[in-house]
């Protein structure tokens, strides 16, 4: 889990097969539950509170729960009952990481991005409210997470300490 931007679907996707499993983004489910395309037409056609309940819905997903790796929306720790269904699943045993990363690394990562991709939440654009959101929602996902991983850095070192701390790493000590 973390913010957009920080990585979630490109190092989830590279993590599964270190861990010989399936990788499921939540950010393709929670859009069929709705029938819509994308997150964005999902946020800009229904609302925010409806695609919060179409995420926490998704948790259940038959897909989502058999998969080894799961990436979260950027918001679905904020969706109702999301947090508390997390923190079950970490006391039963699943990693929680939260790739971290700053307020400028994010936003220079979203100016790569295709605006119309990633709408704003706030009123603005996902630019215009980084740092809004990452005041918000930093202590949520640390009250969460399992784990927290700083993502400033390489997606490759990143993805190294991921799966370092599942055990999907040959670096591993034993």
């Amino acid at each position: 889990m973390g913010l957009r931007g920080v990585g979630k679907s490109t190092l989830g996707a590279a993590l599964a097969p270190r861990l010989g499993g399936s990788f499921i983004d939540l950010d393709d489910i929670t859009p069929a539950i709705l029938g819509k395309s994308s997150p964005a037409a999902c946020l800009t056609e229904l609302g925010e509170p409806a695609f919060r309940e179409a995420e926490r819905r998704a948790l259940d997903d038959p897909r989502v729960l058999s998969a080894s790796v799961v990436s979260l929306g950027g918001g679905t720790p904020t969706a109702p009952g999301a947090a508390e269904l997390l923190l079950r699943r970490a006391r039963a045993g699943a990693h929680v990481i939260y790739l971290a990363a700053s307020p400028a690394t994010l936003r220079a990562r979203l100016r790569r991005d295709d605006p119309s991709a990633r709408p704003g939440l706030l009123g603005g654009t996902a630019l215009d409210e980084v740092e809004r959101l990452f005041t918000a929602r930093d202590p949520i996902y640390r009250s969460i997470a399992t784990s927290v991983v700083e993502a400033n850095g390489d997606t490759a070192l990143v993805l190294e300490r991921v799966s370092w701390l599942v055990g999907a790493s040959p670096n591993r000590p034993a």
